[in-house]
């Protein structure tokens, strides 16, 4: 399997062939098929064990939110301005659950390179998008039992929110297939909870503030021209 990922990016699904894969692993041609039927077939075992791992994190990442929701209690506004340690937890477990997620795309950026770019006349031509649709509906209804739960902004159309955070990951994996090195995973992990903490808190209710202008209005001056000033007489001084 790892000699055909490497195969299936360098030259696509179509382009890829067999014995080039047997040959890279030290198997003959015939081997190849008392496991699977074709190259196609391969592929989508590759896809399987990546989807699976990809679907398991998921699980046990709202698992963590709803335990920590148990345990804790909801942060509220008090807790995200003071930073408290309530706050440092929720916010510490959703920035190791998308570091994992990047580590796991950043493993698995060949098979997005052929998603995208390798698998023209196939049957996988469109199952990056039929990927993306399904993790869409995933994190929408995992959305909404946070908004149940009172942790995230009730007002928020979920299926929005989640086709941004969805599509946010498919670029950045996208991103990953032209990279040599490997970039600062957990830089970006906190830049993504940094997006989501800002636009995700619930909206809480709060006393009206007086506004106070910056400086003071000048008054309104009208338009007539104010009446010429009396001329004073200019009496000269004598010399002496």
């Amino acid at each position: 399997m790892t000699a055909a990922r490497a195969e299936f990016a360098r030259k696509g699904l179509r382009g890829a062939r067999i014995e080039d894969i047997t040959a890279a692993c030290g198997l003959s041609k015939g081997a190849f098929y008392l496991h699977f039927e074709s190259k196609e077939a391969l592929f989508a075992e590759v896809l399987t064990s990546f989807e699976t791992r990809l679907n398991a994190m998921n699980s046990r990442r709202m698992e963590a939110m709803e335990r920590h929701l148990r345990e804790h209690g909801l942060p509220g506004p008090k807790d995200r301005l003071e930073r408290t340690a309530r706050y440092q937890c929720f916010f510490q477990t959703e920035i190791d659950f998308d570091l994992e997620s990047l580590e796991l795309m950043w493993a698995h950026r060949d098979i997005v390179a052929v998603l995208v770019n390798g698998s023209q006349g196939t049957p996988f031509e469109s199952l990056l998008w039929r990927m993306t649709d399904a993790q869409v509906e995933r994190v929408a209804r995992d959305f909404r039992r946070l908004q149940e739960a009172g942790a995230v902004d009730q007002e928020m159309d979920a299926r929005l929110f989640a086709s941004f955070i969805v599509g946010a990951f498919v670029l950045l994996a996208q991103r990953m297939v032209h990279l040599q090195e490997k970039p600062d995973l957990n830089a970006w992990a906190h830049t993504l909870q940094r997006l989501c903490e800002g636009g995700t808190v619930p909206r809480f209710d709060t006393p009206a503030v007086a506004r106070t202008p910056a400086r003071a209005q000048r008054p309104k001056t009208s338009t007539r021209r104010a009446p010429a000033r009396a001329k004073t007489r200019h009496t000269p001084r004598k010399r002496p």
